[in-house]
């Protein structure tokens, strides 16, 4: 019995011990997320969310945007992510970059440089006719059949609120028509250097239009590059007349509502959302003095993207060595 005592009196010193480990580790997790960038409400880092400080590459150095160790430690709910430098091309932050999902109505913003390239007058009047009603999703839309507008106002609510007939529309009317029409965005993506990009359709109802957060990175850096897509797709609300007397008004406003809020300067946006997708958005925004373009895919809730991009502007103003 008598050697069994030491071993009982040195118990409290042990609980002693662990109680301080214990309280060391609690320690050390609370301050893991100020380190990282966390504001406010944001969760802890998943491990795909995880980033290591060695030097970033950039866009225009790499076709293969494979997935890279990037300078930024920021927190992302989305699945998908991707932060670059707009005017450097540098990649700043990445989660599941390479991985191929459906776009959804991202895809119009293709669908808009491929008309714009085609040069076709804008001031022509198109009309939306039978093949331009979704028979795959059962979406509606405010232009019935028969609605006509000019191409530049089926463009505008295409990219603004995101028309899904106004974008079917377009593609129709593209020399050769539809089939043409997607021809000409999958040449463009590849063009773009969009290696795993793939359209079917000009308005992203179907679950075939697929990219990546890479690819998405290029495309909008390629459609900053027109003025009408800029300023379409950042109006806050847009309306346009139709009828037969052209005097029936339909009245569209944007779908992102980071739009018009204090603190943002968007130079061009784009949501989307189907089920096969969940929410997405892409955009090219002023953040603290930087043109960035942000993109965030297959987001769970209808804010997660809105929330993310505001995460991201917060977070980045407090990383040292900015």
């Amino acid at each position: 019995m008598s050697f069994l005592s030491p071993r009982r009196s040195h118990r409290p010193f042990r609980q002693v011990c662990r109680l301080i480990a214990a309280a060391a580790l609690g320690w050390a997790s609370l301050l893991m997320p100020l380190q990282r960038g966390h504001t406010e409400g944001s969760g802890p880092s998943s491990p795909s969310e995880t980033d290591s400080r060695s030097p970033s590459k950039h866009l225009s150095q790499d076709n293969d945007l494979k997935s890279r160790e990037t300078p930024y430690h920021l927190t992302v709910h989305s699945n998908i992510a991707a932060i670059a430098d707009a005017d450097t091309s540098q990649l700043l932050y990445e989660k599941n970059p390479n991985k191929i999902v459906p776009i959804a109505s991202i895809t119009k913003l293709m669908t808009a440089i491929v008309t714009l390239d085609a040069n076709l007058p804008l001031a022509d009047v198109v009309a939306v006719s039978d093949e331009d009603v979704d028979d795959l999703k059962g979406t509606q839309s405010h232009l019935s059949v028969g609605s006509r507008l000019t191409r530049e106002d089926m463009l505008h609510i295409a990219l603004m609120a995101s028309e899904n007939r106004a974008a079917a529309c377009l593609s129709r009317y593209y020399p050769g028509g539809r089939s043409a029409f997607i021809e000409a965005m999958n040449r463009k993506a590849r063009e773009l250097g969009m290696d795993n990009t793939h359209f079917v359709s000009p308005n992203g109802l179907s679950a075939e239009n697929v990219s990546t957060a890479l690819d998405l990175v290029r495309l909008v850096k390629a459609a900053c590059g027109y003025p009408l897509i800029r300023g379409f797709s950042t109006d806050t609300k847009y309306d346009v007349f139709v009828g037969k007397t052209g005097k029936r008004r339909l009245q569209y406003i944007n779908t992102n509502r980071l739009l018009g809020h204090p603190g943002w300067e968007i130079e061009l946006q784009k949501t989307g959302y189907i089920s096969e997708s969940g929410r997405c958005l892409v955009m090219e925004a002023q953040v603290d003095g930087r043109n960035l373009i942000m993109v965030f895919l297959d987001s769970y809730g209808k804010l997660t993207c809105f929330a993310d991009a505001k995460r991201v502007r917060g977070q980045l103003a407090l990383q040292p060595g900015r």
